[in-house]
């Protein structure tokens, strides 16, 4: 079979444009783009989706990427070559850093930044290596942040630290179209006497706090001991007020019952008529057990007050018992004869 010369240059004809369409589709993934160039300057920027390029004469431009791999426990630099520029955002985990704070202490700063390509063409021509860039300027900002700051503050001052930096590296990143969301400290190491130190320092703050608590509780149970007590005091004072209140009552409303019952109006009559009946109640009880009591009084005084008294109480109309009872007591007395029961 003879091939006509029309029918070759048909077929390679064929064939060109089958390799010169395959070269010229470019399918752009989501969240991705890519820097055109044509013949060397740049071109345009293109978007995710289906592309149609020059071919030979349009060529993507690739950016330079510093990303860090972990090899046997460390984080290794690796640096690559991309054509493709991913937009997403991403976490760079920087190795930790030897800062020296303001109390001349010497600590290990471990961070994490989180960024996002916002314009490609600037991520590509006004940095050679953005990545490196971005990196190099957080650690740079981060020293001189922490570098104004004692020890305690810088574990209370976290979340100012991560803001001052994002402030900072927002600032430079908008020059290389990159946007820094987001700057953390995830960790801060020091030297061991440091950790000792701080360790006991604690252990004498929680010791002063506990020392401090039991001295307000004791003051509290002291204050409401005490408090109790005037309470209780106030109460018994109230009741021996108003007791004594009910007995002086009490013993007017009999005096006046007395003086009615005995028809006497001089007040010291029916005073010494009281008083009497107190003191002959008492006679019998005033030698028993053979004990001798002298009474330096006058004997007839004595018995003359006893009768009036005994009289008084017959007129009232009163049991006279006692009172007899007291009259003998106070003969024998002074005849000599008391103790005998």
């Amino acid at each position: 079979m003879i091939i006509s010369p029309g029918l070759v240059i048909i077929l390679i004809i064929v064939a060109l444009v089958i390799i010169l369409l395959a070269k010229g589709l470019m399918i752009v993934q989501q969240s991705e783009a890519v820097v055109i160039e044509r013949l060397g300057s740049y071109n345009r920027t293109l978007e995710s989706g289906i592309n149609l390029v020059v071919p030979f004469i349009d060529k993507p431009r690739s950016i330079t990427i510093r990303r860090y791999r972990q090899v046997k426990g460390d984080n290794l630099p690796l640096v690559v070559e991309e054509t493709r520029i991913d937009r997403r955002e991403t976490v760079m985990d920087f190795p930790g850093q030897s800062v020296v704070t303001t109390d001349n202490v010497t600590v290990t700063v471990n961070g994490a930044l989180y960024f996002q390509i916002v314009d490609p063409k600037r991520a590509v021509y006004e940095v050679e290596n953005f990545t490196q860039a971005i990196e190099v300027l957080a650690k740079t900002s981060l020293r001189s942040e922490i570098g104004r700051m004692e020890l305690d503050k810088l574990f209370e001052s976290r979340k100012e630290v991560n803001d001052a930096l994002q402030v900072t590296m927002d600032e430079v990143g908008d020059k290389w179209g990159v946007k820094v969301t987001r700057v953390e400290i995830q960790d801060i190491s020091m030297p061991s006497e440091v950790e000792d130190a701080m360790r006991l320092q604690m252990a004498a703050e929680r010791k002063r706090r506990a020392t401090v608590t039991e001295a307000n509780g004791q003051r509290e149970a002291a204050i409401a001991t005490a408090e109790g007590e005037k309470r209780s005091s106030i109460l018994r004072a109230e009741g021996d007020k108003q007791a004594s209140v009910l007995r002086a009552e009490g013993e007017r409303q009999a005096i006046y019952q007395l003086r009615d019952a005995i028809g006497a109006d001089d007040p010291q009559l029916v005073i010494g008529y009281m008083l009497g009946q107190k003191y002959l109640q008492m006679l019998p009880d005033m030698a028993r057990e053979g004990d001798r009591v002298f009474i330096p009084y006058e004997a007839s005084a004595l018995l003359g007050a006893m009768g009036s008294f005994r009289e008084l109480a017959s007129e009232v109309g009163e049991p006279t018992n006692a009172s007899n009872e007291g009259l003998r007591r106070a003969r024998q007395m002074m005849t000599g004869e008391a103790g005998l029961g």
